[in-house]
């Protein structure tokens, strides 16, 4: 009896979805049915037909949960009563919550600097090498991952095994270690180094993308620029430093400000290789963890609109530069 009534169950849940996909569809056609006839419609009317339902998906998914979460950020963790900053004040001086907020700053100044440089240089070194399209499809590949993969593998990389007779290391660096004659080594135990090690991989992921957005850049400067540098007598580095960065300063500033939005917004990693323990919280794994573990509604919300505040700075500096970018051409 019980397959039945979950089958019934399943067949109900189909229909409605069904349901609500023709109401949708038919409520679209009927609009543009309506606004299809200028001369008898006003213009508003055409204009809130087309333009209304997607300022309503907009308002629905977006517009709301973010007033509901800076509501909730201001309430008690079960929600039930109003508690003004509190929830912020939490934040800043609690000092495990003071540790979540330096290890997010540490990961937004590493990352996006170190896969920078490493993508510049690498772009710069193999331009028009021989083996240039392997070469930066090596180096790409692990954009090609999730995070949760890319988590997983490294985890496998990092694995620790107690240094005893009969045990042996399945870990590829632990195993490295061993056969240099030194003991293995806790890599994400280990505060506050642990942290840094799950920086490695998060630089090994975007280093990729910043390789192929500045490598195109690289490209696309000016044969002339580079020939007039070289009859100056510009040496390799002189051409690097005074030539091709200032050249690519806009692409430069996108690989930077992309990877730091990312990077601020990371959880996956942390939680699949640490689950946010042994120090190496970062804001959106503690707003999870304190949302949807501890069931404090009010803190996690709080941390949510933290998170959200640090990224609007980063993407207006993109978006003033990119338009200052598009007025020197």
């Amino acid at each position: 009896m019980d397959w039945l009534l979950d089958a019934d169950s399943t067949a109900h849940k189909l229909a409605l979805m069904l349901f609500a996909v023709v109401a949708f569809a038919a409520v679209m056609a009927l609009i543009l049915f309506a606004v299809d006839r200028p001369k008898r419609v006003p213009t508003w009317v055409v204009v809130a037909g087309f333009v209304g339902p997607a300022l309503l998906l907009v308002g629905v998914g977006l517009v709301y949960p973010a007033l509901n979460t800076l509501w909730l950020s201001l309430r008690s963790p079960d929600g039930a009563s109003f508690v003004r900053l509190d929830n912020y004040r939490q934040v800043f001086t609690t000092d495990g919550l003071q540790l979540v907020l330096r290890n997010t700053v540490l990961w937004v100044v590493l990352v996006p600097l170190v896969s920078t440089a490493f993508g510049l240089v690498y772009a710069y070194l193999v331009d028009r090498t021989r083996f240039e399209a392997l070469a930066k499809a090596l180096i790409f590949l692990p954009m090609a991952i999730s995070g949760v993969a890319a988590g997983l593998i490294w985890r496998f990389v990092y694995e620790y095994r107690p240094d005893q007779p009969g045990i042996e290391q399945i870990g590829l660096l632990n195993q490295l270690l061993v056969w240099l004659g030194l003991e293995p080594y806790q890599f994400l135990l280990t505060s506050p180094w642990n942290t840094l090690f799950i920086i490695v991989v998060m630089v090994w992921i975007n280093a990729g993308f910043a390789m192929t957005v500045l490598s195109a850049s690289i490209k696309a400067i000016s044969d002339d620029i580079v020939e007039a540098a070289r009859l100056d007598g510009a040496s390799a580095f002189q051409m690097f430093r005074s030539v091709t960065v200032p050249s690519i300063r806009p692409a430069l500033v996108v690989v930077l400000t992309t990877v730091a939005i990312g990077t601020l917004k990371v959880f996956d990693l942390v939680y699949v290789m640490t689950g946010g323990q042994f120090g190496t919280a970062v804001v959106a794994s503690e707003f999870y963890s304190q949302a949807f573990r501890q069931f404090n509604e009010g803190l996690g919300a709080s941390l949510a609109v933290l998170l959200f505040v640090l990224v609007v700075p980063i993407i207006v500096y993109n978006v003033r530069q990119l338009r200052m970018a598009e007025e020197v051409r």
